[in-house]
């Protein structure tokens, strides 16, 4: 059984004072699972989680996430900008990006930011336009050596991402000898890797962390390079289905652990770093969508129909992925018990404008309030305005139980105002 992080009559107060759709978020839940992080690695001195700005790019979340040690995983010059504005600056910053702009990476340099290399023909791009800064590191993507299907991601044979093994054992030693001839100031290397998304199974994790240490101790041994951090990347997954089991992150932390003692606390690797970039796990159950019932069609199939779409919450109709979808209103037919099999649909011109397909759900009627659940990361962030729809608001339910709005609706003013007519 899937429950809300709000009280359901809170949800219909704001629904009957704001238009709705809107996005509502629970700080108490981000404090929560970023405090969960940091537990679960407390065992590595130089642990830091990087939140993904793009799961959730509000720069009131993003504060809030600071406050509580986390730094931010940008991947923008927009994503950069922001996170600057909220005060994250520095090596608290993890630039992860890929087929970048110079202009993105004389940003980075500029904030002192990790800058993480995509491909090799980056090293002297970056040295062309912006130098490089002190702490460099690439993403590796390990090809077959992690065979993994990910419907967001893909499989990393496929994956646009990274650089292959080999030239991983090329990168840095080229690195080095810029280093020797005086061309670069390059004081620490890290190594990243993010090969899946949404997962719910521990032992990639730990599988995942172990390779990274293997191969790092690799770079060690074969180009004398020392790697002082290894990024993990995210993918940890959220229990969107009601039967999914969540993800025990004390336990893949304990994982890791063991790894960590046997391989690298002997070596010369002994005190590396330990970092990760999830925007899921951190914020996807603090959000819900809030969208009130308009129409109902019967035609082949029974039709709910909602005043939010794709444009607000891409992921049903992009991915097919599931968000489970509580009816809060109650009627006499849903304490009879009454069910049908709708499919709960937007407005959008596309047949894939879908938030859920022949679902089981409680009786529906014209008016009711629905709360789509998990939607606080890769939510609002990842809407679009096509069909003219214009982006909704934004509120958050303060640790003291009060209502901040965090954004504003567009407006039909704000949707013309870049235009020329």
């Amino acid at each position: 059984m899937k429950t809300l992080p709000f009280d359901g009559e809170l949800i219909e107060r704001l629904a009957e004072q704001y238009p709705t759709p809107f996005y509502l978020y629970d700080e108490r839940t981000l404090r929560r699972q970023a405090r969960l992080f940091r537990q679960a690695f407390a065992w590595n001195s130089g642990f830091k989680e990087y939140f993904a700005v793009k799961a959730n790019p509000n720069p009131v979340i993003l504060k809030i996430l600071k406050s509580e040690g986390l730094g931010a995983d940008c991947s923008s010059l927009p994503e950069l900008l922001l996170s600057e504005r909220c005060g994250i600056t520095g090596e608290d910053i993890m630039f992860t990006s890929n087929n970048t702009p110079a202009e993105e990476f004389v940003k980075a340099k500029q904030l002192g930011a990790v800058i993480n290399l995509d491909d090799i023909t980056h090293i002297p791009f970056l040295e062309k336009c912006a130098g490089f800064p002190e702490t460099l590191c690439f993403r590796w993507n390990p090809g077959p050596l992690r065979e993994v299907e990910s419907s967001i991601i893909g499989n990393p044979v496929d994956a646009k991402y990274g650089l292959t093994t080999e030239q991983i054992f090329d990168a840095y030693p080229l690195l080095a000898r810029c280093q020797a001839a005086g061309r670069n100031e390059v004081k620490h290397f890290g190594l990243h890797t993010m090969v899946a998304s949404n997962l719910l199974d521990k032992s990639f994790f730990v599988q995942t962390a172990r390779m990274m240490f293997e191969t790092a101790l690799d770079i060690l041994r074969r180009t004398g390079v020392k790697i002082e951090f290894v990024n993990l990347g995210g993918g940890f997954g959220v229990a969107y289905k009601p039967e999914d089991k969540p993800l025990d992150l004390i336990n893949i932390g304990q994982g890791i652990q063991a790894e960590y003692e046997k391989l690298i606390v002997p070596s010369e690797l002994n005190g590396l770093k330990i970092f990760t970039e999830s925007g899921r796990l951190v914020a996807a159950e603090a959000g819900v969508l809030i969208t009130r019932v308009i129409h109902e069609k019967n035609t082949y199939k029974h039709y709910i129909g909602v005043d939010a779409c794709m444009a607000n919450l891409m992921r049903p109709g992009m991915y097919g992925a599931y968000h489970h979808i509580t009816v809060l209103n109650n009627s006499p037919q849903r304490q009879q018990g009454q069910s049908e099999t709708v499919d709960i649909v937007g407005s959008l011109c596309e047949n894939c404008d879908k938030f859920a397909v022949d679902r089981v759900m409680p009786k529906i009627n014209i008016g009711d309030i629905l709360a789509i659940h998990d939607t606080g990361a890769h939510g609002y962030a990842m809407g679009f305005q096509y069909n003219g729809k214009l982006r909704c608001a934004e509120f958050l339910v303060q640790e003291d139980g009060t209502v901040q709005k965090i954004r504003r609706a567009e407006t039909v003013d704000d949707y013309f105002a870049t235009l020329k007519i």
